[in-house]
């Protein structure tokens, strides 16, 4: 471990140069006439989203958004490891660790730092301020280079954890969502003496082949499981068998990576018939794209899913002792029997509504619901109380 550093985010102009001439120079496939997004994004599609990336999106004023946060790099487990620290100023702010998913990054949250740290403000109650810390995950934009192989989702989670005492925090929170939600599960496992409470949205479950672990599902969760199971999963198969491979690709083409992440927006956002930009502002969507860009992460933020998929992760035995809140958008397939047999679950909210990611799509629901969560377990989680919103 090494004292963190103060940290910056500042992309030399050669870097957006070149950029700008690779989208200028791009060369385009052909396609096939009447196929719409069956077989991929269209080609029209994709141009009109380039051209305003070269033309229209202004890098800096992003980069600027991200610098209004403080940022620190510090040295974990040999990891290098770059965090936002958003403090309350509430003094007894509970400390709260958000962890994104892929393809996401720490501009996921960038809409709720201000009315979690600063409730007051945004019409909330005191009582509900956080102090957060929001890293990028290993191998993930500015947490760079990789440390090496084995850097599986529980290794991650002991990280964390080492942060979160690094930071002097004795008793803290986690949330997370898709890769997110399954590293805080595990921070919770490796540290349940100090997590407070574990919240997760866009969470994974699945059978694990136990009698009768079908029977009896609600339409809901018929539909949920067979969405699970139809699900075109060509981006999860490149990522846990070849991540080297397809890294190639991804980080010498600007086009080819804003194809491969601007589909899973498409694919995992609501309503699913709509554009990416009709849920998420463009110009988000823009931001973590050139953040795998400029930081040339395509190939290590993938390493996660060979390591969960192909090279053995540890597996968690038995049911999770940390209490676990599950909010569930319109568009995620999580299972509750299944939740709740893997982790302690005190809160369970089907919103009804939103995404994949809900801290963009959804902000005000997903801001609601930690509060909700967390204030329980302030209490003593005593009560499990399902809600459900509209």
């Amino acid at each position: 471990m090494t004292n963190s550093e103060p940290f910056r985010v500042d992309i030399p102009q050669s870097q957006l140069d070149d950029l700008t001439a690779r989208l200028a120079n791009t060369r385009w496939p052909d396609e096939l006439p009447g196929v719409g997004w069956s077989r991929g994004v269209p080609a029209g599609y994709l141009r009109e989203v380039a051209e305003y990336w070269r033309d229209g999106f202004d890098w800096r004023a992003q980069e600027a958004a991200i610098n209004a946060y403080p940022q620190h790099l510090v040295t974990l487990d040999g990891q290098n490891l770059h965090f936002l620290h958003v403090r309350s100023p509430e003094p007894d702010a509970t400390p709260l660790l958000l962890l994104h998913g892929w393809p996401g990054g720490v501009v996921d949250f960038l809409d709720v730092i201000g009315p979690l740290t600063d409730p007051r403000r945004h019409g909330g109650d005191p009582a509900d301020a956080f102090h957060l810390v929001i890293p990028s995950l290993p191998g993930f934009g500015f947490s760079t280079p990789l440390a090496g192989p084995g850097m599986n989702a529980y290794r991650m989670a002991g990280i964390f954890a080492q942060l979160m005492a690094f930071l002097g925090y004795g008793r803290y929170g986690v949330h997370g969502y898709d890769w997110g939600a399954w590293i805080a599960a595990r921070v919770g496992r490796r540290d349940p003496g100090r997590v407070a409470g574990v919240h997760v949205a866009a969470l994974v479950t699945v059978p694990v082949g136990e009698a009768g672990e079908l029977d009896g599902l609600s339409a809901v969760e018929q539909g949920r499981w067979e969405r699970m199971q139809n699900h075109n999963d060509a981006y999860f198969q490149c990522n846990s068998k070849r991540p080297q491979t397809i890294g190639y690709a991804l980080t010498d083409s600007p086009v080819g990576q804003l194809a491969w992440i601007v589909e899973l927006f498409k694919e995992l956002t609501d309503p699913v018939e709509g554009l990416p930009e009709q849920s998420i502002d463009r110009d988000r969507i823009l931001t973590d794209v050139s953040i795998y860009w400029l930081t040339g992460t395509a190939a290590s933020a993938a390493q996660v899913y060979y390591e969960e998929m192909s090279a053995g992760s540890p597996a968690m035995n038995g049911r999770g002792s940390v209490p676990t809140g599950v909010l569930v958008s319109a568009h995620d397939v999580t299972i509750r029997r299944w939740a709740e047999r893997d982790h302690h679950v005190v809160h369970w909210c089907e919103l009804g509504r939103g995404g994949h990611f809900l801290a963009m799509e959804a902000p005000d629901a997903l801001v609601a619901d930690i509060r909700t969560f967390f204030a329980k377990v302030r209490q003593g989680f005593t009560v499990s109380v399902d809600r459900a919103s509209s």
